[in-house]
């Protein structure tokens, strides 16, 4: 193993008495080092007790002969910062799992050490203990299942067993001691006993834990005793520490526990004699805190940052774009070099020291760390904790937001001639009239935050309107603290915050059902389209496996809910192409319904078992099956299922092959379809199958191949063209597939055919008139026609029989069937279609903001052109149904 061992050893006999006096207690290991091997003697130090039959004498016996190895390893420059961490933190593991069997065994022979748990908090559970540190479990039990004699009662045992670990693994002897161990991170450390029940530290964290308690979990782990029972209990108040909804409160609590470690630090602020390298400015706690309070924020929503290291969550932080690189670089190497300086200062007399000596004492250190006095090591240090000091200032400077005008200054400043009468409303809302702002914290925060409110509701289209939603929203608020810290902490939140409550009312009422929606514009991704239909999928069944199946509809309809919002901010603020949005909201509904059909399969297996080679297949049609949707959309799909031999399904309670699809099916569509205590989802409408609303909800692949080839009418088949397979076992959807070609390329009387769409076009132009001047859908020569137009040629010439309108338009203009100017007419008023739905979802035009947006959405420079340019469409769709077909449709001028 490479390492400069020789003069290694040298420090250490020169500037550690402790590493000196450990040398000469172990004289085997001694030659292993002088001769440079350090692999070897690792592994020696380990052994060392292993024949001891006092568990007390042989951790001893451990510790000290590693502290020994990875000491000199240290300074040789052969074992790395993280090997020296990760030896530690497994030594501490070893210890608390043969302490807790010691324990119990002592008290119940031959018992496994079952419902007693050991979690690893702090740099113990980061893996990053440093050298003579002590360590800071929380200890549990499970009474039900904690080995005891028979009188003893389970509490009892149980703070019995936390003592004998405390004493085993503390006290110091001749041999010295193992770890120091500090169990004040329990719940209500005060009062409690040592070791806590399961029930009651859940009740403790679900209901009145801290923030800083949440902190410490960010790094616990179940290191020893019964690991599995641990695992589940970290599983079981994850939503704890891992929050869903944006919690901007962390930085308020993390600004007041630096106030405080600062204020408490009597020392100085800069590396000097006195300066300690954990507390003070710029130190390790600092960067630890960094990496913590981004976290915090935003672990919740991204699982990808729940690292329990330092280096690794400040990467994490990097990759997921919450952090420059730069940042987390320089952390990153600063958390490096303190950590070994903090490794040398406690390898002098093996104590739990942070704070630089003054004087021989000093340069001590420095030469034990190879530098060639104390002032070297002061200037070196300096250098590394300056950079972090500016870094953490900024996080909370950045958080903590610019010092507010004046509430008077404000209303002066704002340019609404009204602007005294609003900011005397808003002024209002703090009365108590509203139960989110009563209590004090609620109240602070939403000061903090009315300035630049009062703002942007002043430089709003139309601030009443605005207002009157924004009070809307607060009187559903359950609480208004973290809703106003989030709007403190990221201003710029506000202004995207009255675009969507003035302009896009289907947003803002959603808003006001669910304010938590709106953490979904914090995520750095927030304008961005989601991914394919398997990775949102993958983001509705994330961490779920385990759940009741109530709690996996509330997740499909949670995310659900933040996509669809998401995309209509984008839609708002005009980032994405409505095209695109319109592809994407289609995406979610079909992972929605892959999930929501599998889980309601799965819970109704559980007490009417399977078909065997079986399963329902989902068929989507109309927007959905052409790939997509608006946010207005329903869900047009049909349900079948593959005959199968088997007579009756293999569960408990077995149903017939008919009545347990249509019940199945009826259980996907109140997944769907029913509210949860998320909200609904989508309305779906299963009247295209067949024989309408008189058939049944689910059919088999045989009947539907019968009834259409025998019994559809023309305007079945032409709703067919626009079918896709979204979910169903492969080899069935491929057979559905064969069936839905074979009707749709089947021979047919084209002047029947023309007929048969003239008729249903005229019915339907009878009974559903446009609504307005923006209804491009029904308006004569909008979607709708074009769509009859498009299916008509398809089933005419069996060709461009693809589910994707706009493919399908592109096949047949290509055939030279219908005119290329087409193309860019389906273009405009699908986009016109998709943001209309948000901004002008009465289909008329509306005001002149959302009008602007609406331009922009369509390509267009002005809000002056969307009707003519809809009128110029519209005449291209009449002129080429009156080729096509030989009907003159009226178009409005």
């Amino acid at each position: 193993m490479d390492g400069d061992w020789t003069n290694a050893l040298a420090r250490a006999r020169a500037h550690s008495p402790f590493l000196s006096r450990m040398l000469d207690r172990f004289p085997e290991l001694a030659g292993m080092l002088e001769a440079g091997k350090g692999a070897e003697a690792l592994e020696r130090a380990k052994a060392l007790g292993s024949d001891e039959p006092d568990v007390a004498v042989a951790l001893r016996r451990e510790r000290s002969a590693l502290a020994l190895v990875l000491g000199v390893g240290d300074l040789a420059g052969a074992f790395p910062l993280s090997q020296v961490m990760e030896e530690l933190t497994a030594l501490a593991d070893r210890a608390l799992a043969r302490a807790i069997a010691d324990a119990i065994v002592r008290r119940v022979p031959d018992a496994e050490p079952e419902g007693f748990i050991a979690l690893a908090l702090g740099k113990h559970g980061a893996g990053e203990l440093n050298y003579s540190s002590d360590i800071d479990p929380i200890l549990l039990f499970d009474p039900e299942r904690l080995p005891r004699r028979a009188r003893d009662e389970p509490g009892e045992a149980a703070q019995r067993y936390a003592r004998d670990v405390v004493r085993l693994l503390s006290d110091v002897t001749e041999d010295g001691y193992v770890f120091r161990v500090d169990l004040r991170l329990r719940p209500a450390s005060e009062v409690s006993p040592l070791a806590i029940s399961l029930g009651a530290a859940t009740t403790h964290y679900e209901s009145s834990a801290l923030a800083w308690e949440r902190a410490a979990y960010i790094r616990a782990r179940a290191c020893a005793g019964d690991i599995a029972a641990g695992e589940e209990f970290l599983e079981t108040i994850r939503p704890f520490v891992w929050r869903r909804s944006l919690d901007f409160g962390a930085i308020d609590e993390v600004r007041r526990l630096t106030a405080r470690i600062r204020d408490r630090q009597a020392g100085p602020t800069e590396p000097a004699p006195g300066f300690n390298l954990k507390l003070g400015r710029g130190g390790i706690r600092e960067i630890e805190f960094f990496a913590q309070t981004h976290q915090l924020i935003h672990g919740g929503r991204d699982a990808s940052l729940r690292c329990r290291g330092t280096r690794a969550a400040l990467d994490a932080l990097a990759n997921a774009g919450r952090i420059e690189r730069e940042d987390a670089r320089l952390l990153g190497e600063s958390y490096d070099r303190l950590r070994v300086a903090e490794h040398r200062l406690q390898m002098v007399n093996d104590r739990q020291t942070h704070s630089l000596p003054d004087g021989d004492a000093l340069d001590n250190v420095a030469r034990l760390d190879g530098q060639e006095d104390g002032q070297a090591m002061i200037a070196a240090l300096r250098e590394t904790c300056r950079p972090v000091a500016r870094a953490y200032d900024r996080l909370l400077a950045e958080d903590g937001g610019q010092e507010k005008a004046p509430l008077a200054q404000l209303a002066h400043e704002l340019p609404d001639d009204n602007a005294a009468d609003l900011a005397e409303r808003v002024s209002g809302w703090s009365s108590g009239q509203y139960r989110a702002l009563r209590s004090p914290a609620a109240l602070a925060a939403f000061d903090a935050a009315r300035p630049d409110l009062l703002a942007a509701l002043a430089q709003a289209e139309a601030p009443d309107l605005a207002l009157a939603r924004w009070e809307t929203l607060i009187e559903r608020l359950p609480t208004a603290i973290n809703f106003f810290r989030l709007l403190e902490a990221r201003p710029a939140l506000l202004g995207l915050l009255v675009d969507c409550l003035t302009i896009a009312p289907p947003l803002a009422d959603e808003l006001a059902r669910r304010p938590e929606l709106l953490d979904a514009l914090i995520d750095h991704s927030a304008f961005d389209l989601p991914g394919d239909v398997e990775a949102i999928a993958a983001r509705m069944r994330r961490g779920e496996s385990d759940d009741e199946y109530e709690q996996k509809l509330d997740r499909i309809r949670i995310v659900t809910g933040e996509i669809r919002f998401a995309l209509g901010m984008q839609l708002v603020e005009a980032v994405q192409d409505p095209l695109h949005v319109a592809e994407a909201l289609s995406r979610t509904a079909e992972a929605a319904l892959e999930v929501a059909t599998h889980a309601a399969a799965d819970e109704f297996a559980q007490r009417h078992g399977r078909f065997e080679n079986g399963g329902l297949l989902v068929l989507g049609l109309g927007r959905l099956g052409g790939g997509a949707l608006t946010h207005a959309s329903d869900l047009d799909i049909i349900y079948l299922f593959a005959e199968s031999a088997q007579g009756e399904a293999d569960g408990p309670r077995p149903l017939g092959q008919t009545l347990y699809y249509n019940r199945l099916a009826q259980r996907v569509t109140a997944a769907l379809s029913v509210p949860t205590a998320e909200g609904a989802l989508y309305e779906i409408d299963t009247r295209l199958r067949p024989q309408g609303a008189q058939g049944p909800l689910a059919s088999g692949l045989s009947s539907f191949a019968r009834y259409q080839q025998e019994d559809a009418w023309t305007w079945e088949h032409m709703a067919l063209c626009r079918a896709r397979v979204l979910v169903g076992p492969e080899e069935s959807a491929a057979e559905l597939g064969r069936i839905i070609e074979g009707v749709l390329s089947r021979d047919r009387d084209p002047a029947k055919l023309r007929e048969d769409v003239l008729a249903m076009r005229g019915e339907m132009a009878a009974h559903k008139p446009a609504r307005g001047e923006l209804d491009v859908k029904l308006l004569r020569g909008g979607l709708v026609d074009l769509e009859f137009l498009i299916h008509y040629l398809q089933l005419r010439d069996r060709t461009a029989l693809v589910p994707d309108l706009s493919s399908a338009l592109g096949e047949l203009v290509a055939a030279g069937s219908l005119p290329v100017d087409l193309v860019e007419a389906h273009r405009l008023l699908t986009r016109l279609l998709v943001g209309g739905r948000l901004l002008a979802p009465d289909l008329a035009m509306p005001g002149r903001v959302a009008a602007e947006v609406l331009a922009q959405q369509a390509g267009l420079d002005s809000p002056d052109r969307l009707l003519p340019a809809i009128a110029s469409a519209r005449r291209g769709i009449a002129a080429a149904w009156q080729a096509a077909l030989g009907e003159t449709m009226e178009i409005d001028r």
